[in-house]
């Protein structure tokens, strides 16, 4: 009889969810390998930093109750494909209540199609195309979109460079550089004039020699470079076009702003400018706090993608706190939260204050920042909406 009994007790044990085990169980769908692992681990660092502040304290109250937070971490390998199935395994197999991640676009975006198909919040921290939450109900984001962006870093460089012309240099494989590249084009020529981008040069994503494209470039003689890509090619692009003599300015965007840059770029990228979230340098309030945390426990600046996984995870738990209580189901459960995500109206967050839109976006700032001779990203200007 007790062997019945204990046999029953499991079975009954292994048919609850996930979560109801007194823990709120959060997924992230993040590039830990692949061509951004430090994106990756930005990601990961901030938000275990984040999950051991919370725990600290006896863990996230909702309601009535406290949960300590439980983080599982997937690695999509900085692939389309596998953030796909990383989706999947933390909706279906480790049944999380929400996900945060995938950062880059490229898989962003399709990973947000499969947490839309299981209607399962995902926000993704750091992913600025626009289909990422076009027409998803489920999924949210943290950071501005491109066609905020692109005029930003159009509106900056012509006033910054007094520049006429420009060049585009950009990954074709990757959603977020393809799309940006094509939002920049557009802009700088409908301030411009047509003819004033003066090349406009593809790439693969393992490209390691972009010799011919920035020949091409430089021959057509622009005043600037944009180069809307990951910190990884950044690096390579601009010695490279230092090396084949060239001496003016470049523009980047927010792919840049990973803390592996400058040890990759070393002195080629120091003077340039680029558009992003938040400047750690000279940062006050909050943010100057997260930072010098973040600093003295894994030894270097934190990112913007650190400190937009920061607030992604935060805006969750807040969604979370806010729902009410957890029931136990998680098909319920998910639904509250994304009930709640929707009455988000605005969020104080470290890399600003944002208010939300019917899509799932946040409506904030963007920060122009400078690379000082210490190789730190310094505050230039900020611009908003």
């Amino acid at each position: 009889m007790t062997r019945l009994l204990a046999l029953a007790a499991a079975t009954l044990l292994l048919a609850l969810p996930a979560f109801a085990a007194e823990t709120i169980r959060i997924g992230f769908n993040i590039e830990l390998t692949g061509d951004i692992p430090k994106v990756g681990e930005s990601s990961k660092f901030a938000a275990e930093m984040l999950k051991a502040e919370i725990n600290a304290k006896g863990g996230l109250k909702v309601g009535s109750k406290a949960y300590p937070l439980e983080f599982v971490y997937e690695d999509n390998e900085a692939k389309a494909e596998s953030a796909v199935t990383a989706m999947l395994k933390l909706i279906e197999k480790d049944e999380v209540l929400a996900v945060i991640g995938p950062n880059s676009s490229k898989q962003a975006v399709p990973a947000g199609q499969v947490a839309d198909d299981n209607q399962t919040v995902m926000v993704s921290p750091w992913s600025t195309n626009p289909d990422t939450t076009k027409d998803r109900p489920w999924v949210y984001r943290a950071a501005f979109l491109d066609p905020f962006q692109g005029p930003v870093a159009v509106n900056f460089a012509v006033e910054q460079f007094k520049a006429k012309s420009a060049a585009v240099l950009y990954d074709l494989s990757n959603d977020y550089s393809k799309g940006l590249a094509e939002i920049f084009r557009d802009e700088f020529e409908k301030k411009m004039g047509k003819g004033s981008i003066k090349a406009f040069e593809s790439h693969g994503t393992k490209d390691q020699d972009f010799s011919a494209q920035l020949t091409k470039i430089i021959a057509a003689k622009p005043d600037f470079i944009f180069v809307p890509n990951n910190y990884n090619q950044v690096a390579l692009i601009v010695k490279q076009a230092h090396q084949l003599g060239w001496k003016k300015p470049f523009m980047g965007s927010d792919a840049w702003g990973s803390a592996e840059l400058m040890t990759l770029c070393g002195n080629d990228c120091k003077g340039l400018f680029f558009s992003t979230h938040y400047a750690a340098a000279g940062a006050k309030g909050a943010t100057r706090e997260f930072i010098e945390r973040y600093q003295k426990k894994y030894g270097y600046v934190p990112d913007d993608v650190a400190a937009l996984t920061w607030d992604a995870t935060r805006i969750v738990l807040q969604a979370i706190q806010e729902s009410g209580n957890l029931t136990g189901k998680l098909k319920a459960d998910r639904k509250a939260i994304r009930e709640a995500m929707d009455r988000i109206k605005s969020f104080d967050g470290i890399t600003g204050k944002m208010k939300f839109d019917a899509q799932g976006d946040p409506i904030k700032c963007a920060v122009v920042v400078k690379i000082n001779d210490k190789g730190e990203f310094e505050f230039t200007k900020s611009v908003c909406p």
